[in-house]
């Protein structure tokens, strides 16, 4: 039986005390697994990520990591117990080069290396080339690959990505998904949030449908896509 990496149970979480946008939120994220969260705008989505990093209030529910209740761990520690999360916004600083984004990835992890940066540069070339321009030159695909590489540096166990495809071309939303899948292959956990649905549910493992805070479908990503009611309901308009 393969342990859950990331295990949320019964989450009531918003932005407002009293006015909770996550009501009882479930769901199970198991080693070297990928598993995409849809639903409608509003649904709570970003919001469950968000939650599951301490960058917002929990109300009820626990969430475990590794089986370590993450209530008591301090955002700023998530990088060194094994987290690594890619918002949606505002996920790389612009004034800075591509190294000193890297460096800010770099900061605040427990093992130090001489250059933390070659594997980086390894798997994203285009990283290398460009290391000494600024983000804010960088097209929004490199972007997004940069936003990565710094999930990276600290050897996360798991990512959690929020809609990593948004405002890119589809050339480079393939690119994108396709070093999602090669961090997946190294051993890393994927928690995903993904507007284009379809997509999100043949990409992952597992899927779940978050209809307004709360649990709507679960199941194989292959189980949704086949589900006439998620179909008609979510896949249609998403």
């Amino acid at each position: 039986m393969i342990n859950p990496i990331i295990e949320v149970n019964g989450l009531a979480s918003g932005y407002v005390k009293g006015l909770n946008i996550l009501q009882g939120v479930d769901l199970v994220l198991k080693e070297k697994e990928i598993v995409s969260i849809i639903g409608p705008n509003g649904a709570g989505k970003s919001t469950l990520l968000k939650a599951i990093v301490g960058l917002i209030p929990i109300f009820a529910g626990k969430i475990y990591f590794n089986g370590e209740h993450l209530k008591e761990i301090k955002s700023y520690e998530l990088a060194q117990t094994g987290i690594g999360y890619v918002p949606q916004v505002q996920n790389v600083f612009p004034s800075l080069t591509v190294e000193e984004n890297l460096e800010m990835g770099n900061w605040g992890t427990k093992e130090k290396k001489k250059d933390p940066f070659i594997e980086i540069y390894e798997m994203f070339s285009i990283l290398f080339d460009k290391k000494k321009e600024r983000a804010g030159n960088l097209s929004g695909g490199q972007r997004q690959l940069l936003a990565l590489g710094r999930a990276l540096i600290s050897k996360p166990n798991v990512i959690l990505l929020d809609e990593p495809s948004a405002g890119l071309s589809p050339k480079a939303i393939d690119e994108v998904f396709e070093y999602i899948n090669i961090i997946n292959e190294n051993g890393v956990s994927i928690l995903l949030v993904e507007q284009n649905a379809k997509r999100a549910l043949k990409f992952c493992d597992r899927g779940y449908v978050l209809d307004q805070g709360r649990n709507a479908y679960t199941g194989s990503g292959e189980d949704l896509l086949n589900d006439d009611k998620v179909v008609e309901l979510y896949l249609g308009k998403l």
